[in-house]
């Protein structure tokens, strides 16, 4: 039976999946009360926040600057046509409000700096790090580790994509698997069906660990290889010495 603190309408607008093998009346209502931030809400990021939405999280904020391009449509599920040369973080806002009302869902037209990340870390439960680039990736593992929320790490090139899991303290974080910033490629090739599968694993991952259903892969990397049709799970040691996690 779902939690009566869920509205009759909710209750319908979820009942498929609440039950065995999908989540638990108690955590469809964790969801509800859960807070999650996206950054950012392109390629990968913009099927994580449709996941979360679809799924009844009851706050999604994301965090995305610039305007919306031709060249981002062949992965940005949550632009169109019509919206090329709008900010792409209220195009995509409006796109997601309209498919679940019972959802709030907030903007920011930039992607957040070393400080703005630490804020925005204590104000949600768990951070989708959906960044091209290994600074950003950085950054929110950081604030994340330093809130002692989990992070979940999106990352795409060509027609491959990883996934990490974070658990502050008791899993590796992202700096532990890249202890300096890597060389970085600013137009990388990507096929947005990467895009989307691993996105939507991101936002599934979320899910998991909000609801507290599931098995989250916390300290694990997924590597899934679309080219030639398969994937890895990785097991990641913690390094002691790390010094983002390091200390916890």
């Amino acid at each position: 039976m779902i939690q009566p603190e869920l509205a009759i309408e909710e209750q319908l607008r979820y009942s498929r999946q609440i039950g065995a093998g999908v989540l638990s009346a108690a955590g469809q209502a964790r969801l509800k009360h859960s807070s999650v931030l996206v950054t950012r809400a392109g390629g990968m990021g913009g099927p994580a926040a449709m996941v979360l939405v679809m799924a009844g999280v009851g706050r999604v904020m994301i965090a995305h600057g610039g305007i919306l391009e031709s060249p981002d449509l062949n992965r940005q599920l949550l632009g169109s046509e019509a919206g090329i040369g709008r900010p792409r973080a209220p195009e995509f806002a409006e796109t997601l409000r309209s498919m679940n009302r019972f959802v709030r869902v907030d903007t920011l037209e930039y992607e957040p700096d070393d400080e703005q990340a630490r804020q925005l870390a204590r104000e949600v439960d768990c951070i989708l790090s959906c960044a091209p680039t290994f600074a950003e990736r950085l950054r929110l593992n950081a604030a994340a580790v330093r809130a002692r929320i989990p992070l979940i790490d999106a990352a795409q090139w060509g027609m491959t994509g990883t996934l990490i899991v974070v658990n502050p303290g008791r899993t590796a974080c992202l700096q532990c698997l890249y202890p300096e910033e890597p060389p970085f490629e600013e137009q990388f090739p990507v096929v947005g069906a990467i895009s989307s599968a691993v996105g939507s694993l991101a936002g599934l991952e979320a899910i998991k660990v909000l609801s507290e259903c599931g098995q989250p892969i916390f300290g694990k990397l997924w590597m899934i290889d679309g080219y030639r049709g398969g994937s890895t799970l990785v097991a990641l040691k913690r390094n002691a010495r790390c010094p983002c996690c390091g200390e916890i």
